[in-house]
């Protein structure tokens, strides 16, 4: 019930939550760099994927899939956010958008969706959305590749899940292919985050 008479500065699932953070630099989450495990990941596939980001943030994974030629749309509910995205940026080939994913809908589906610190960032009431929303913009085939705050943390963001709320959330739509524990996270998730790639079924 305190979410209601919070400020929205104050409620996560709101953009100016995101942009007072972005507008201070605070930003604990960012790691600056492409982790390991997705820059393997990317590596392996045999042509590029066109490629959604959810909760973009800074974009460092965006500009690197388009420096690979990979189609990418970056999204994220913050123009803060995404002011920050496109100084990353520069003149990639990213398609940049400043909207909900929760509403947003591409022009064409995509093959992945990359889930890094979006996840976490929502308010467990929206994790079911979430959920659902991934299975409905991939088509059969499609993945879900990321990095998942596998812990319980009930404050946030970021927020913890564990592992069998995990599987329910995407077990009815789709098949965990990869998880491995992840062994170059930033402080905020050290110790506690797991690469998994999902397939949609």
């Amino acid at each position: 019930m305190n979410d209601t008479i919070k400020p929205p500065s104050q409620r996560p699932e709101h953009p100016d939550f995101w942009c007072k953070r972005f507008g201070e630099g605070a930003t604990p989450w960012d790691a600056g760099r492409v982790p390991a495990d997705f820059a393997a990941f990317v590596t392996r596939q045999p042509a590029p994927l066109a490629t959604l980001i959810p909760g973009c943030g800074s974009a460092w994974e965006a500009a690197f899939l388009a420096g690979r030629g990979w189609p990418v749309s970056a999204l994220d509910f913050s123009p803060k956010a995404v002011d920050r995205a496109r100084e990353v940026l520069g003149d990639a080939a990213v398609n940049l958008v400043c909207a909900d994913f929760f509403g947003w809908q591409p022009a064409q589906p995509p093959a992945l969706i990359y889930e890094r610190a979006f996840l976490c960032a929502l308010p467990r009431k929206l994790w079911d959305g979430w959920g659902l929303r991934v299975a409905e913009l991939l088509p059969p085939g499609g993945l879900l590749a990321g990095y998942f705050f596998v812990c319980d943390q009930p404050k946030g963001p970021p927020f913890g899940i564990l592992p069998e709320q995990l599987d329910t959330l995407l077990g009815p739509a789709f098949e965990r292919i990869e998880d491995v524990a992840v062994d170059d996270s930033i402080p905020v998730f050290s110790g506690r985050e797991r690469w998994q790639v999902w397939r949609r079924r």
